[in-house]
């Protein structure tokens, strides 16, 4: 216990070591990321030409990912939807079976990486630049994202390390590795594995760890007045505080981060969908032509660059960057559920996409539309959009927006945080000192990450969690028909009605 306090403080204390050198650098790395995140873009977003649309191929290429697990598990998004329920309430549940945390927290902890920003401000700029229509393809985006995850987290259980102090190691690389092995194509297995794993490292940093800390950061200093205010000339002390409260959790590992993301991710999806119902009633008279607007939109929308096809790219886009689907970061969550059937956390996962953008990204969406915000001309973007939106009709609930904020952009980072330990040990090796290494490098970016402009960093980190999809994908097509005699095992002891 001790040593886990002085773990602590140590990591902390060197956390804060860059406060004063912020100031002088952040000009050189942005100048120096620049070339870099320009090259890296312009490769992983690389799009042709289709009629008046430019059409990314990264984009297609989940969108296949997402029809083929559909198609190929014969829907069982919608097959396995009552019985995900079932697992997750605690029901088929064997306490004695190898693993680390239960149904719930592991799909807590996983829901904690994709519920967060991206829900609040990722959907208001999909609506402002596509229209409502782009909250259909959202919609459907998340619909077969919930076949990519059952695909995905079934692989990761699978294939996960027990490790002799009983944690658990898995996810994607895991999977990668040892299946493809299994298939005969072991060298194929390994590059696939630690292209995945570096990919996975840079994601955690920036889009799971900055991105978070300076747009949660954003949405305190525009309710609390705009600029000029003491966070917005010292914005290092925000960054300082977040290190510190996530050098407390991420020092426990797993069980900790899922006891932490237990309790907080569902209260404050609760205050959340409640805080939308109330507009959503208050303003119900409008939710009938909002509707309308959604299905209208998303087939011919107008006004709207690239048409048709440019509203749907850019709504599977926005919906992928909220629930992760086809990613593959959510099984390195899942991996450490305590079970004996790989087939239950492919089955749980399901709600994964479910939670954050059928249901919360389409709440978001319609409070978004309703309220007139997004055709007010009033220039607003993103979480700001969002929040304007929650103000028109409960005055006082962009602060309580704010601390949401805080509280989704913490646990996404604290999920993304044991994503990057689980990679790093990887690539390295299972060894205390290089989980420690990289969680004091982790807690660093959070100061750096409030105190940065971030448009090249995200450019660069948003890039990294694209490329995860590319070696993952080429895993989920290969691994398919494991995955269907794991769950077809499974459905022959009758287990699912």
């Amino acid at each position: 216990m001790k040593s886990n306090i002085y773990k602590i403080i140590l990591l902390n204390l060197i956390s804060l070591a860059p406060i004063k050198l912020i100031a002088g650098i952040d000009e050189n790395i942005n100048n120096f990321l620049d070339p870099v995140s320009k090259a890296v873009s312009s490769i992983v977003f690389y799009s042709l030409p289709i009629g008046t649309t430019n059409v990314e191929l990264i984009v297609i290429w989940l969108i296949l990912g997402g029809l083929f697990c559909t198609f190929y598990f014969r829907f069982v998004n919608f097959s396995a939807f009552k019985h995900s329920i079932a697992l997750v309430s605690g029901k088929h549940s064997n306490n004695d079976s190898t693993g680390e945390v239960s149904h719930f927290r592991a799909l807590s902890t996983a829901l904690s990486g994709t519920v967060g920003l991206g829900n609040i401000g990722g959907v208001a700029v999909a609506i402002s630049l596509g229209g409502p229509g782009a909250t259909f393809w959202m919609i459907l985006s998340g619909l077969l994202g919930m076949s990519l995850k059952f695909c995905e987290c079934t692989l990761g259980v699978k294939y996960r390390n027990i490790n002799p102090d009983g944690s658990v190691s898995g996810g994607a690389m895991y999977y990668l590795k040892k299946g493809l092995s299994e298939k005969g194509m072991p060298v194929l297995g390994k590059f696939l594995a630690y292209m995945f794993a570096i990919f996975c490292v840079f994601a955690s940093l920036g889009g799971g760890n900055m991105f978070q800390v300076n747009q949660s950061l954003d949405l305190i200093i525009y309710v609390s007045g705009g600029q000029g205010g003491f966070l917005d000339s010292n914005s290092w002390v925000y960054g300082a505080i977040f290190a510190l409260l996530l050098g407390v959790v991420i020092i426990g590992g797993i069980k900790r981060i899922a006891a932490v993301t237990s309790r907080l991710v569902p209260s404050m999806a609760i205050i959340y969908i409640v805080a939308a119902l109330v507009i959503l009633i208050v303003n119900i008279d409008q939710i009938p032509l909002a509707v309308k607007s959604i299905f209208v939109g998303a087939f011919s929308p107008e006004g709207v660059t690239g048409g048709f096809l440019g509203v749907l790219i850019l709504g599977f886009r926005r919906a992928v960057f909220s629930n992760e689907a086809g990613i593959g970061s959510a099984p390195i969550a899942h991996s450490a559920v305590k079970t004996s059937e790989p087939a239950t956390e492919g089955i749980v996962s399901l709600l994964e996409p479910f939670i954050d953008t059928v249901v919360i990204c389409t709440i978001t969406a319609l409070v978004i539309i309703t309220t007139g915000v997004f055709s007010s001309g009033a220039g607003i973007e993103g979480a700001r959009m969002t929040s304007q939106a929650f103000g028109s009709v409960l005055p006082w609930f962009p602060y309580i927006l704010a601390v949401v904020a805080i509280l989704f952009a913490f646990s996404t980072a604290i999920s993304w945080s044991y994503y990057g330990v689980k990679a790093v040990t990887f690539i390295f090796g299972e060894k205390k000192s290089i989980e420690l290494l990289y969680k004091l490098i982790f807690c660093s970016f959070a100061i750096v990450g409030a105190s940065l402009d971030l448009t090249k960093v995200i450019d660069l980190s948003d890039s990294s969690l694209f490329l995860m999809a590319i070696p993952n994908l080429i895993g989920v097509y290969l691994l398919a028909s494991v995955v269907k005699k794991e769950f077809t095992k499974y459905k022959e002891r009758n287990i699912i009605n």
